[in-house]
């Protein structure tokens, strides 16, 4: 038995979808029990009576396996990595201390973390405290062991469910104001003295980021149904791309109550519910959508003040609002440093030197719509009790709550559905026309602040004053398939476009990504030879084929069989290694993928380089070919390839060497060669990795958690894998057992039922409660 002292809750109160409970702060309540039965590779399946107990559960759990990790995450979104680390460290995502803390204080205000909790429902409330409680209570008993040695030190403590909120607003405005966490801490006058220096490196970090976005956070999902698939009923592959770090490394678990939940899946840190997954009758999952989330407004300023602008016609003051957080000294002391955040009735100012200036004549305000988006956390719990796909559609449709991301799903019956119901500001083409300058083209919306008919429409149906009800959005109901890669909804079934939208909801007649291209023609080509099934879903993920090649790579080797001249000798072993390599990117495939990657990289920053160029009206097929007959596309290959065998030979590569040797993932001191590459390429396996200093790369985000999930008469089948496994802590046993089944391609069947839970050879079960007299706490059996 292990002492442990009492643990404070949360008492049941209201119904699920009901009323806001402003008067149920963070309170204590009734002793929580939760059964937490591993399987192959640990993965927690975790039952209990009530959601008290299973957010216990799945804390206690949680911290089992990433105990250090969310304690960091803890410290960020709680803007003290300053007070604890010094402000000039960097964050996981390499964001400078002082800039996070500035940021997330802001963000984080007491006002803003108590509206947001008293507009959960009581079932939210209980899971959230329950699991602050659970993973507080595992704290407790590992201090009486040792701290893990990543974790040591007082900014080490105990969480709140105020923690977990801040956390869950940290995830909101990933796809909004939290890419501009530089711009918005640097925000100074002109004029004014800088209370933050404009570290150019900063900014160029946050562009680098920002570009980054979707790659870190992208995504593939097939959904096929009756039409295509070998049974009959529905098929999900859903196959997400997140960081393989940090904050929104996701977390393998199966979550149980008797009669109400069972539903197995993939979750963020600090979330007691389960984000993709499946259950007894549907499989869903999630793609980084291209919808815009929030607008930038450019204020035209008072000419006497920049700190006033005019809308209207009338000067109103910016909002000032002090921002104070703790600065660990140079000789250990903790001071206060202070700085104002600006903000119109737009938003918060955000200044980009180069981008979006603030000076005497125009400032630029941030409005994210997931600022206000206080239904995310009931909007995936609705999901995870969905029993139907119309349940789940409907759960979409009336809370809004999905922030940045599509939908995809299955259902036993055989139906797809494809919905880009996410929260987007409700901005017509007509709007967009009157209140915005063409010139600046799409990619970011700046709208007209000086000039209030340019706010966003409110529209009474939807859930939040702002955005686009439900019923505005893209959603596709199909019993072949639909698909999605990270572009607009226009093609997740080309024969059935969506178009016609607001472009801040999705553009059609743009060219498709790669990956997109590569899934339909895989599709079509599949149809050709019958039903669908389990493999083929798999296939297109750990086959590694590198489609980029199929459209380039004959114009590469026509190109080296024809007279190098003077370059001949320099350029010889690099079209050798592309000549004899197999178009992939598995762990043995040559060097050849390494210059294809830096030639192509090279090259697609022009638009000229292609043969056939793009056609919206054959938006699968173009573009592609390289017109290497045209003298400036042969200089420019000719200098990439040069440029890629300089870069092969800093590298130390060898023509023996293979894409194994070279990417791999790191776990403590030992690493494992990890398959797959950039999206970019066409690769639908789609890894990211970074330079290391001995020449290898290590993968920081891409692949994370994979399923296959078909159904028949008896409920879910599921395989799939974590490939960076599910824990963060190198000592674990379980930090790198997926991984190297990840890089041996090696699926896993998915325990769901009982009878599998039970019959696993690995099978363990514990039996952690919260208890009042504070004597034994975790028994094991």
């Amino acid at each position: 038995m292990i002492i442990s002292r009492q643990l404070t809750g949360l008492a049941l109160a209201g119904a699920f979808l009901g009323l806001s409970l402003s008067a149920h702060a963070f309170s204590p309540a009734a002793q929580a029990s939760a059964d937490i039965r591993r399987t192959s590779f640990g993965v927690p399946h975790i039952r209990a009576e009530n959601e008290r107990g299973l957010g216990f559960g799945i804390g206690y759990a949680y911290a089992q396996d990433n105990l250090c990790l969310l304690a960091n995450e803890i410290v960020t979104v709680n803007g003290q990595r300053s007070r604890y680390f010094g402000p000039e460290q960097f964050t996981v995502e390499q964001r400078e201390n002082r800039v996070s803390d500035l940021f997330f204080t802001w963000l984080n205000t007491s006002a803003a973390v108590k509206a947001f909790w008293d507009a959960q429902p009581a079932q939210v409330h209980d899971l959230v405290e329950g699991y602050a409680a659970g993973y507080n209570r595992y704290l407790a008993e590992r201090r009486q062991q040792g701290l893990p040695q990543q974790c040591q030190g007082e900014w080490v403590r105990d969480i709140s469910a105020e923690d977990l909120v801040k956390l869950t607003r940290r995830l909101l405005v990933e796809g909004g104001v939290g890419q501009f966490a530089e711009a918005l801490a640097g925000a100074t006058p002109p004029q004014a003295t800088a209370q933050l220096g404009s570290d150019a490196r900063a900014y160029q970090l946050a562009d680098a980021r920002l570009q980054r976005f979707a790659l870190d956070r992208g995504s593939n999902a097939v959904a096929v149904g009756s039409e295509r698939s070998f049974n009959g009923r529905g098929m999900l592959l859903a196959n997400p791309h997140f960081p393989w770090v940090g904050g929104m490394r996701f977390y393998q678990m199966h979550l149980t109550i008797p009669g109400k939940l069972d539903v197995m899946g993939a979750a963020l840190p600090g979330l007691p519910m389960i984000n993709i997954g499946f259950n007894q009758h549907l499989a869903w999952t999630h793609t980084v959508d291209s919808s815009k989330h929030f607008t930038l407004y450019r204020l035209q300023l008072d000419p006497k003040d920049p700190t006033r602008y005019l809308l209207d016609g009338k000067s109103l003051p910016l909002n000032k609002q002090t921002v104070t957080v703790q600065v660990k000294q140079a000789d250990g002391q903790v001071v206060p440093v202070s700085r104002d955040v600006y903000s119109s009735q737009f938003g918060p100012i955000v200044q980009w030197p180069g981008k979006l200036d603030w000076d005497h004549q125009y400032a630029y305000s941030l409005r994210d719509a997931n600022l206000d988006n206080d239904r995310v956390l009931t909007q995936w719990y609705a999901m995870n009790q969905a029993s139907s796909l119309k349940a789940l559609q409907d759960s979409v449709h009336k809370l809004q709550g999905i922030p940045w991301v599509n939908t995809l799903a299955v259902d036993d019956k055989g139906q797809t559905l494809y919905m880009n119901l996410s929260v987007v500001p409700n901005v017509s083409a007509d709007k967009l026309a009157k209140c915005s300058d063409p010139r600046i083209g799409l990619q970011m919306i700046v709208l007209d602040g000086s000039n209030s008919a340019c706010a966003w429409d409110i529209d009474p149906q939807a859930a939040q004053k702002g955005i686009y009800a439900a019923s505005q959005l893209p959603q596709l109901l199909r019993k072949d398939f639909v698909q999605h890669s990270n572009d607009s909804a226009w093609l997740a079934n080309p024969a059935q476009p969506l178009t016609g939208f607001s472009p801040l909801i999705s553009q059609d007649g743009q060219p498709l990504g790669l990956r997109s291209r590569f899934a339909l023609e895989r599709l079509s080509a599949l149809g050709k030879e019958g039903p669908l099934a389990v493999k083929d879903l798999q296939q297109m993920v750990m086959d590694d084929n590198v489609y980029l090649a199929t459209q380039v790579l004959p114009d590469l080797l026509k190109f080296c069989a024809a007279d190098l001249g003077a370059d001949a000798a320099a350029l010889k072993p690099v079209c050798a290694s592309l000549k004899g390599w197999d178009g992939r990117a598995n762990l043995d495939s040559g060097i050849g993928l390494v210059h294809f990657q830096n030639i192509m990289q090279a090259l697609q920053a022009s638009p000229d380089v292609w043969r056939v160029p793009f056609d919206p009206k054959d938006p699968q097929h173009t573009p592609r070919g390289l017109a290497i007959e045209q003298p400036a596309v042969s200089k420019a290959l000719r200098e990439a390839l040069l440029a890629s065998a300089a870069t092969a030979q800093k590298m130390g590569l060898k023509p023996e060497t293979r894409w194994g040797d070279i990417q791999v993932a790191s776990s403590g001191a030992q690493q494992t060669a990890i398959h797959g590459g950039p999206g970019t390429l066409g690769i639908y396996n789609a890894i990211q990795s970074v330079p290391r200093e001995d020449g290898k790369l290590e993968v920081v985000s891409g692949t994370s958690y994979l399923q296959v999930v078909t159904f028949d008469d008896k409920g879910p089948h599921a395989q799939g894998l974590l490939a960076f496994s599910l824990s963060s802590d190198p000592e674990s046993k379980y930090s790198r057992d997926q991984t190297e089944a990840f890089s041996k391609k090696q699926w896993s069947v998915l325990p769901f039922t009982e009878q599998q839970i039970a019959a696993d050879p690995q099978y363990q079960v514990q039996t952690v409660r919260e208890v009042a007299d504070k004597t034994a706490g975790v028994a094991a059996q």
